[in-house]
């Protein structure tokens, strides 16, 4: 059988790296993937050696880098990652995880930046190869919630160029991927609740999309 694909997404400030990290313990427990296959957490932008190096370099504010520019660099990212470890993986019969996918660069770069849609969507179907989840995740958050669950936080290390894009910006992200959800069948989980009352949500999605595959 080959393996699942499964992608977290939502807006910066939705706890998606935590659940992404809770995901990853539960599921080679949960008896939803076959004996034998294996469990590939992964993230974008930077889930590779490249991908990490790309980011880098979307992250310089010194280099100044036009959207058009930046949305190639997610594009390069996003082939990469596909070819050489998702796919992969898949293939082997293994689960794979991934915090962001596609969807976030039409909900940023698309919504939030202003890119043309259908230049990302042809980038997409040329960076996926046609790969699409098996199941998305999408953690719906209001973004003055996750405006202020940010300001809680600790500076990260390297300035991240969304979060620091004003609350303006993350309506329109988050007005993006509430678009997404309706057309690509998103499974909505309502990220304002308590941590373990999100894990709960998550959980019983992946027991419905993936029970009937054993």
């Amino acid at each position: 059988m080959p393996g699942r694909f499964l992608v977290v997404e939502g807006i910066d400030g939705s706890g998606k790296s935590s659940q992404v990290e809770r995901l990853g313990r539960w599921l080679p427990h949960s008896g939803l993937m076959p004996p034998g296959a294996e469990l590939v957490v992964t993230r974008e932008p930077g889930g590779t050696p490249l991908g990490k190096q790309l980011y880098n370099i979307i992250l310089n504010p010194q280099l100044a880098l036009h959207r058009q520019a930046e949305l190639f660099l997610f594009a390069a990212d996003r082939a990469q990652h596909v070819e050489t470890k998702i796919r992969p993986a898949l293939s082997q019969g293994n689960w794979v995880v991934s915090d962001r996918f596609s969807g976030s660069t039409v909900a940023y770069q698309g919504y939030g930046r202003g890119c043309d849609l259908e230049l990302i969507d042809t980038l997409e179907q040329v960076a996926t190869g046609g790969l699409t989840p098996d199941l998305t995740l999408w953690l719906d958050l209001p973004p003055q919630q996750a405006h202020d669950r940010q300001g809680l936080q600790p500076p990260l290390p390297e300035k991240d160029p969304f979060e620091g894009a004003g609350l303006g910006f993350a309506q329109r992200v988050a007005h993006g991927f509430q678009q997404l959800a309706g057309e690509r069948g998103w499974w909505p989980i309502a990220a304002g609740e308590p941590l373990a009352v999100v894990e709960a949500a998550i959980q019983h999605a992946c027991r419905s999309t993936f029970a009937l595959d054993r």
